[in-house]
């Protein structure tokens, strides 16, 4: 976008103050770093071209949330949902063949916490950190794209009726019909999830610490304590995904063999949740390259929920290098 005016300048430093939010929403839409980012982008170009003649009849972020929703609405009518792998079918107790992997389909994608949250604002932190819950944003891309909207801006956003209906040129009684079988299908097709309140901070940098410890160790007895008995494992792009210790144990034994030191954890902040990208070597004098992206879900005290993304397209949207500096 080229300036041309003050008036152009006035409206782009006013309408910035939105984009982090703005980003989240077309993440819960999309379900995808770089489509919400190329979304958020063509929002402002289309808002840019149209300020002119903006009445004022609604907020500016209103305006902006309306352009956006749309323009992530006409996208999502030639891209097929974007799924994890406990999204497409029951928990294998057979450990994931490598040659069966399906890097073909778009998996969902975790956000970084730092694209979407504004720390300098601690209650929008809170809100933001909620609504892109990775379970939350899985269970989104179970419903049609208009249902999706409408519940993202009720629910999550807790928007009025009437404000949605404003944004998708509708009427408040149609929005509360559309809420309500959204909601309804969501708790068909995926109820709940695994989503329960934080603990405590302390809490979960201490279990966050006997984790990384244990991985690195390769302290197989060690990490599957911190795990709850029911856990869930998953690694897209691999379609296969374990639930329980017992599984998850035979996978770090068989799939995952490492001396101590093989492997590093480096901490991310994801979808406002515990997150680690790790880094491997295949020999001791090789350097540690990147291999994935971990996104923990806590229960209490114990790990209920690991997703771990083999997307090397990850990589830069997190800021991480390919390779580990080697320590001097």
């Amino acid at each position: 976008m080229t300036v041309q005016s003050a008036a152009d300048e006035d409206f782009l430093r006013m309408a910035n103050r939105f984009r982090r939010e703005l980003l989240a929403h077309c993440y819960r839409m999309m379900g995808s770093v770089q489509d919400a980012e190329d979304l958020v982008q063509e929002t402002y170009l289309r808002a840019w071209r149209a300020h002119d003649r903006f009445e004022g009849r609604s907020s500016l972020r209103t305006w902006l949330y309306r352009i956006a929703t749309r323009t992530c609405l006409n996208a999502l009518q030639s891209r097929q949902r974007r799924p994890l792998p406990v999204g497409l079918g029951g928990p294998s107790t057979d450990l994931a063949d490598p040659d069966l992997s399906r890097p073909d389909l778009p998996w969902l994608q975790p956000i970084p916490d730092a694209l979407v949250l504004d720390e300098a604002d601690p209650a929008a932190v809170v809100a933001t950190r909620e609504g892109i819950r990775l379970a939350l944003v899985a269970a989104l891309q179970h419903l049609p794209p208009r249902q999706r909207a409408v519940l993202i801006l009720r629910d999550v956003m807790g928007w009025r009726a009437a404000e949605v209906a404003d944004v998708l040129d509708t009427t408040a009684t149609a929005v509360n019909s559309s809420l309500r079988r959204a909601r309804a299908h969501l708790e068909r097709i995926a109820p709940r999830q695994d989503h329960t309140s934080d603990p405590p901070v302390s809490t979960q940098r201490a279990v966050m610490e006997r984790y990384v410890t244990a991985f690195e160790n390769h302290d197989i007895a060690t990490l599957m304590e911190l795990f709850t008995a029911d856990a869930t494992w998953e690694m897209p792009p691999h379609p296969t995904w374990y639930r329980g210790v017992a599984v998850i144990r035979r996978h770090f034994e068989v799939c995952c063999p490492a001396d101590p030191g093989d492997v590093v954890l480096v901490p991310v902040r994801a979808n406002g949740q515990p997150s680690f990208a790790t880094y491997r070597r295949e020999q001791p004098d090789d350097q540690h390259r990147i291999t994935c992206v971990q996104v923990l879900a806590l229960t209490g005290t114990r790990i209920s929920h690991v997703t771990t993304f083999a997307d090397p397209a990850l990589h830069a949207a997190f800021d991480l290098p390919e390779v580990l500096p080697v320590p001097r």
